[in-house]
């Protein structure tokens, strides 16, 4: 009798134990949820809430002016399918996808690294220079960067005064290359930050690992691509979510540079909603490509956060 007592209170007891301890867990959960509800809430107002508004606004035929900016009509999907069957949309689709993949995946993210190992061996005063140059671009305010590139790339510019003094006569860069200038431009205007984020993640990479490659005989590409890049890796897969998503909202830069000219040949997806906007007053329409650039980000997003996965667990 006493036996089965003692079972039952120390059963009760571990019962008891174990709803205190789900308890203390629900309130930890509860706590923590409650430390991250001014980020949320904060997230929900200045991010949340304006994208929700973008897409709603992409399912009227609101205008900038007229008896349709004051009365907008909903018309579902109707923008998206005119979106769908234009040409010049796919075409700033794919100049979109190009300035990208060009300026920021390959441009900035290998010539930031090829300039954060570059500085690493050169004497400080020249890695000083060469950096303070080139952070210069980067801290620049982007209208002047815009203005100051518009300058060097036009007709009678730094660019083709240059080749002038070694006797070769270059072209309008921003007519007959539009695309290649603002490419150049935005690979000179962003490469610092690349350079910033690889310099730290290369003075993370422990020497004497380095010096047991070197030992082992291992080359320097050897070095650099079986034991550098796999240790920055997740610094590589970071700076290239930030770069391209960066990269994919500018506008200024082109906007100033060619203005998405001549015709549609530097026209990327920005621009064109900026245009269908505010220079046709067509506000639904345009809020439709700029809901689709934000799709286009979320794809990329999703791409890099799955290579960056396994860094993170």
């Amino acid at each position: 009798m006493s036996t089965s007592v003692r079972v039952g209170t120390e059963s009760t007891a571990t019962l008891g134990g174990r709803r205190e301890t789900l308890i203390s867990r629900i309130a930890r959960q509860t706590g923590r949820m409650g430390l991250l509800f001014p980020a949320v809430a904060l997230m929900a107002v200045f991010l949340v809430g304006p994208i929700a508004y973008s897409v709603y606004g992409s399912l009227t035929n609101a205008a900038l002016s007229g008896y349709k900016a004051a009365n907008p009509e909903f018309v579902g999907l109707e923008n998206y399918a005119e979106l769908l069957t234009s040409n010049a949309f796919w075409k700033a689709v794919l100049l979109t996808v190009i300035f990208v993949f060009a300026s920021a995946v390959v441009g900035q993210n290998v010539l930031g690294l090829a300039l954060a190992m570059l500085m690493r061996k050169a004497p400080k005063i020249l890695s000083t220079l060469v950096g303070g140059v080139v952070v210069i671009a980067w801290v620049m305010p982007e209208i002047v960067a815009a203005f100051a590139l518009y300058a060097f790339f036009s007709s009678d510019g730094t660019l083709n005064v240059m080749l002038s003094y070694i006797g070769l006569s270059g072209p309008a860069w921003l007519l007959v290359f539009p695309m290649f200038s603002v490419i150049m431009a935005n690979i000179w205007r962003g490469t610092a930050f690349s350079m910033m984020v690889y310099s730290a993640a290369l003075a993370e990479v422990p020497p004497e690992i380095q010096e047991a490659a070197k030992v082992d005989g291992a080359r320097g590409w050897q070095r650099f691509f079986f034991v550098t890049l796999p240790m920055i890796k997740g610094s590589i897969s970071t700076n290239l979510l930030l770069t391209t998503l960066q990269t994919l909202g500018v506008f200024t830069l082109l906007w100033v540079m060619t203005g998405g000219g001549p015709g549609t040949q530097s026209t990327t997806l920005p621009v064109m909603a900026y245009q269908e906007a505010f220079k046709n007053s067509l506000i639904g329409y345009g809020t439709a490509i700029a809901t689709v650039t934000i799709v286009l980000g979320a794809l990329f997003a999703l791409v890099y956060i799955r290579a960056l996965k396994p860094e993170v667990d």
